[in-house]
């Protein structure tokens, strides 16, 4: 079983075509921190992740390509996330791991700010609505290791980019505990 010597692997090709594009995704998402949607464009995006124009617009076609990137990338990372944590609380306080994230991501709230306006858009345009909606389950699982009852895990979905929205118009944002008191409400057979 060789390679054969087109396969992308053997010149890396591929992976510094992918390197390229998560460049430019992460690009996007700072500008979008920065300026908001309306200030993304294949230049500026160009520009904050220091590759050529012409790399911007190879990779995506037009802004709303760059756009359903970004927000697909950050759900897909967001559920990978959760469903870690998921599995890792077997043996930890899982609530208390998870207050302890929110507290971490509201500390250092611009990627958070991006996420949100991101969700706006696909709220917008249902086609964009499966990453969110993958986002959705990976919190309902999250939820299950601690309750069966379908209300509590839908009001722990819902609750839980509430308690982050609202923790970006805070002057002061929650602290872990708490955010774990919150969540213990929202699942008190957890404790």
């Amino acid at each position: 079983m060789g390679e054969t010597l087109n396969e992308p692997s053997t010149d890396g090709r591929r992976s510094k075509g992918e390197r390229r594009r998560r460049a430019l995704i992460e690009a996007t998402l700072r500008v979008i921190e920065r300026d908001g949607a309306a200030g993304v464009t294949h230049r500026a995006v160009a520009r904050e992740a220091d590759l050529p124009t012409t790399a911007a617009t190879y990779y995506f076609d037009g802004v709303d390509g760059l756009l359903t990137a970004a927000l697909t990338t950050c759900m897909d990372d967001d559920a990978e996330k959760m469903r870690q944590l998921t599995v890792a609380t077997e043996d930890i306080d899982g609530l208390r791991r998870l207050a302890e994230l929110m507290a971490e991501i509201v500390d250092t709230p611009g990627r958070l700010t991006a996420e949100f306006e991101l969700c706006l858009l696909a709220s917008r345009r249902p086609d964009l609505r499966g990453p969110t909606n993958r986002w959705k389950s990976a919190l309902a699982d999250f939820a299950r290791r601690y309750t069966t009852d379908q209300v509590r895990i839908q009001l722990f979905v819902s609750a839980y980019d509430g308690l982050l929205l609202h923790a970006l118009l805070a002057d002061q944002p929650p602290t872990a505990d708490e955010y774990e008191a919150m969540l213990r409400e929202l699942l008190p057979d957890a404790g």
